[in-house]
């Protein structure tokens, strides 16, 4: 399965769990990276099968919002389900996922997860033990999508040269992009302040 895709399905199921109000974990990675480095807490009945599948959009909705993590690979096969993550690095003011996705990611640098918040039912990208991304439940325009998909499966930086970030702050070696994304809104926290787009208003520019 191409990349991109999975990223967009993991996206779409983290809305549909954030709109129902749970929470779950997925981490996107190589299987002979995540080897040893996580534990089941449930039998693990399903095999390997792949995101492509017929009706698994709904099996990993429903395995997802278990106790654990969800792992999947670049290609989208599910790895695992409700598993416990035995990397972990506490974030001061949240809970064990979020110490779990950035335990996982700081020791797997090229490694994703993608969490969903019970509490604020926000989803949040993790990479390189950093938060890169935050988002609502809300849905976004295609062409707001797709960037925010390429932004997180390639590192493609037109999302955050959209909203009006530079190529000199993006270049930056001690800057990680935290890029707020709200229905059409987004808010690309840099170095020296925030920078807030309404995405219909850029679309419409770029148009005309």
């Amino acid at each position: 399965m191409d990349k991109k895709k999975v990223y967009e399905e993991i996206l779409y199921t983290a809305k549909t769990i954030a709109k129902e109000k749970e929470g779950a974990l997925f981490v996107i990675a190589d299987e002979s990276k995540l080897k040893g480095l996580h534990e089941p807490l449930y039998p693990q009945v399903l095999g390997k099968p792949g995101l492509h599948h017929h009706g698994m959009d709904k099996v990993l909705e429903k395995l997802a919002v278990l106790d654990g993590a969800t792992l999947l690979t670049p290609d989208g096969r599910l790895l695992a389900y409700g598993s416990r993550l035995k990397k972990s690095i506490p974030l001061p003011g949240y809970g064990t996922k979020h110490a779990a996705a950035v335990g996982i990611t700081t020791h797997l640098k090229d490694s994703t997860a993608i969490l969903v918040s019970e509490e604020s039912h926000w989803i949040k990208v993790f990479k390189k033990g950093q938060m890169v991304l935050q988002m609502d439940a809300e849905e976004n325009p295609k062409s707001l999508n797709d960037k925010i998909v390429s932004f997180l499966s390639e590192g493609d930086t037109a999302l955050l040269t959209a909203a009006g970030v530079s190529a000199a702050v993006l270049g930056a070696a001690a800057f990680v992009p935290v890029t707020v994304v709200g229905g059409t809104y987004l808010a690309i926290k840099t170095a020296t302040g925030m920078i807030k787009k309404n995405w219909n208003q850029i679309n419409f520019l770029k148009k005309y």
